[in-house]
């Protein structure tokens, strides 16, 4: 549990918070290493964050429509986070942190090696997502959260002029 102490700092007269480690939950997870860590991972949007809204904005000011957190029904527990249903393209917001980015992904220093096994199987999993989409015949972009959103946006409307130009008739099946 979190106790807190509203101490003054001596080097900055600021009040400074006195943690205490948060124990593992049942599932294995480990606890943050402190209540402000703790704070800032709960209040992270894991759908609808800020990133995902301005690429819906720009998706829409370029005349395309779509569905948000879009479910298919062969993929439990997974959703597709902007899917432009009739062109079967999906479309997925990767953050540089939680999906390992080659370039910008960092790994904590606490807990290093939950971290590690945890963005690796994230990393995993949107393969095996990418592989299993692919199959059913939708074209998956991924945009990680450092893209231009501009230039990801240009390439969904790519992707979606050559579905509707040159790919056959495809069906809607989920």
């Amino acid at each position: 549990m979190d106790r807190t102490n509203s101490r003054k700092s001596p080097k900055d007269d600021q009040p400074r918070a006195v943690t205490k480690k948060i124990r593992p939950d049942e599932s294995g997870r480990p606890g943050a290493s402190n209540s402000i860590v703790r704070r800032r991972m709960q209040s992270t949007p894991q759908a609808n964050n800020p990133l995902e809204r301005q690429l819906r904005s720009v998706l829409h000011r370029h005349g395309i429509r779509f569905r948000t957190h879009y479910r298919l029904v062969r993929l439990p527990r997974r959703s597709i986070d902007i899917a432009l249903v009739r062109s079967k393209i999906a479309i997925f917001i990767d953050g540089c942190f939680w999906h390992g980015c080659p370039h910008h992904g960092t790994t904590p220093k606490a807990n290093r090696a939950w971290w590690v096994k945890k963005i690796e199987a994230n990393r995993i999993r949107d393969a095996e997502t990418n592989t299993i989409l692919r199959r059913l015949g939708w074209k998956v972009v991924r945009v990680w959260e450092h893209d231009d959103l501009h230039a990801a946006a240009q390439r969904v409307v790519r992707a979606q002029m050559f579905r509707r130009h040159y790919a056959p008739r495809m069906s809607h099946d989920r």
